[in-house]
């Protein structure tokens, strides 16, 4: 498994306090299965034009230094689209997912359709491809304006634990997957228990096996080799309460 969205920069932003906090996580993800993960600390457009935070290379340095054999780190950042990215900016690909075309952006959360896609447009037009960043949160990510982002040449990171949520967000995320709109899937963790793996064993036990491979593994190791992600085919996952209580704590299979 691939991640491409989390906060394990020590020290940096909201994520991750500390070096041991990071290699505490990085150790229980490779335990998982996952490979690679990208780092990416917030930052804004605005800030953008003078590249990577200085800050931000000291911790990564520290952390390469403590990072746990078996797991691969690359860098990006989460970019908070306050303004119009800069063509400066958008030339530094330290900021994109592991040097490639691909930039891990995202809203506040009552971004407008209309400005989210002038947002989305601006990014296309300077040569790099958007991967916007837990849609769900926003909304206005309907399927059918997510369908229209993506026409723009938007990909879309769904937050991997949403999918099993309940309410608002998670019927967000859902309907992203049922719809075919969702691309990869990505932990978004801060220092805590959020993962992948047990939303892959979720939808793979729910016969999403051609799915989860897509979102988690396939479509990110696109990413990062710069290459073209696939279209996920549409699922629906079962999600009343006995499902997934048993999906949850069913450890036996």
């Amino acid at each position: 498994m691939i991640d491409l969205h989390c906060h394990l920069l020590p020290g940096v932003g909201d994520g991750s306090r500390s070096v041991a906090q990071s290699v505490a996580v990085l150790n229980k993800m490779a335990a998982a299965g996952v490979k690679a993960v990208c780092l990416t600390p917030h930052l804004l457009a605005s800030q953008a034009d003078g590249g990577v935070p200085p800050l931000h290379d000291a911790a990564y340095q520290k952390l390469t230094a403590a990072t746990p054999s078996g797991i691969i780190l690359a860098r990006g950042v989460e970019l908070m689209l306050d303004r119009p990215l800069g063509p400066h900016a958008a030339r530094d690909r330290r900021l994109t997912l592991g040097g490639s075309r691909y930039l891990l952006v995202e809203f506040t959360p009552l971004v407008s359709y209309p400005a989210a896609s002038a947002a989305l447009q601006q990014v296309v037009s300077l040569g790099l491809i958007p991967v916007l960043a837990h849609p769900e949160r926003y909304p206005t990510s309907t399927p059918a304006n997510v369908k229209r982002w993506k026409e723009l040449g938007a990909v879309m990171q769904v937050d991997a634990t949403t999918l099993f949520r309940p309410r608002t967000r998670g019927l967000r995320a859902r309907a992203l997957l049922e719809y075919g709109l969702a691309d990869i899937l990505a932990a978004d963790n801060h220092g805590d228990e959020r993962m992948l793996d047990l939303p892959f064993r979720l939808l793979s036990r729910q016969r999403g096996q051609e799915q989860a491979e897509l979102l988690v593994k396939r479509n990110p190791a696109a990413i990062l080799a710069d290459g073209t992600v696939q279209a996920v085919p549409p699922f629906i996952i079962r999600t009343s309460w006995l499902t997934q209580i048993r999906d949850l704590f069913d450890t036996n299979e």
